[in-house]
């Protein structure tokens, strides 16, 4: 039914223009349920006249409109009830701390999916090996490199989850307060680009909802890390210094022991210094914590 309500040109056309006069109770607790249920528009008075057929035409609408949201409330109350509980735990480490045969060790863990870093994009933009770029020439490519790894850990955060509990290699904090601090605090990070890399930063914590309940640090000794990565050999990692290594480690220690910088969620720290063939006996000791977290 076409409304009978006059609105003036001056008005708004977000707001519904009220008589003065005459108030009744009809007309009173359609002016409450407009304001409640339709907040851009504005009630407000003036000479308008309208009849009682457009009273009851948004009666009808605006009954029909809260009995709708009442049910679709009702329905996400329910779909909240029955939903599965997560719970999002991040590996994180220095280089060639054993992240990767941790998550190796729960890959069989039936209520435990794993996500590992994306390292094989960051070797392959198109034929582009921006990871092996990088090491060679910090200054050039630090901050391109840096740029894509927070793109892509932010894409592994905002990933459907399938399984109560989730596993991610690092996280998007870490690329920031470890990878990032550090190529601007030696000197091969230029300021502006080390600003420009924290504003978005700063508006993907604010405004993306990033879960993590639970950080493992895998703590291990620099020294040790680089008798493993000169083991391992791969081809980007064949010219990482001890020194990068031990201040990598300093920042972790900073962010996840010191609280330098914002930790997200709780630090479970296991030491990384054992072989790694005995790493699992310290996986197992902490399994409930780590992939049952929700019995634990």
């Amino acid at each position: 039914m076409k409304s009978h309500l006059n609105i003036p040109d001056t008005c708004n056309p977000f707001t519904v223009c009220w008589p003065t006069m005459p108030l009744n109770s009809k007309t009173l607790a359609l002016a409450r349920k407009l304001s409640q249920h339709f907040p851009k528009f504005l009630v407000c008075q003036q000479n308008c006249h309208f009849d009682s057929r457009s009273v009851s035409s948004l009666s009808s609408r605006i009954r029909k409109r809260i009995k709708s949201n009442e049910q679709s409330d009702h329905s996400s109350e329910m779909e909240a009830a029955t939903r599965t509980p997560r719970f999002v735990v991040s590996i994180e480490g220095n280089i060639g701390s054993g992240k990767t045969e941790m998550l190796n060790y729960y890959q069989k863990t039936q209520n435990c999916e794993i996500v590992p870093e994306p390292v094989e994009k960051w070797r392959n933009i198109q034929g582009y090996n921006a990871l092996e770029l990088m090491y060679e020439n910090p200054e050039r490519w630090g901050m391109a490199l840096q740029t894509y790894i927070q793109l892509t850990m932010l894409q592994l955060h905002k990933l459907p989850q399938e399984k109560p509990v989730r596993l991610i290699e690092r996280s998007i904090f870490s690329a920031k307060y470890c990878f990032v601090e550090n190529l601007f605090r030696s000197g091969k990070m230029p300021e502006i680009e080390y600003l420009i890399l924290t504003e978005w930063f700063e508006w993907i914590i604010k405004t993306q909802n990033i879960q993590l309940d639970l950080i493992v640090y895998l703590r291990t000794d620099p020294e040790l890390l680089h008798e493993r990565i000169m083991r391992r050999c791969r081809p980007e990692e064949k010219c990482i210094p001890l020194d990068y290594l031990k201040t990598l480690h300093q920042l972790h220690e900073d962010w996840l022991l010191h609280k330098k910088f914002p930790c997200p969620a709780e630090v479970l720290v296991i030491d990384g210094n054992s072989a790694l063939e005995k790493m699992p006996e310290s996986y197992e000791q902490h399994r409930n914590k780590i992939v049952n977290p929700l019995t634990y």
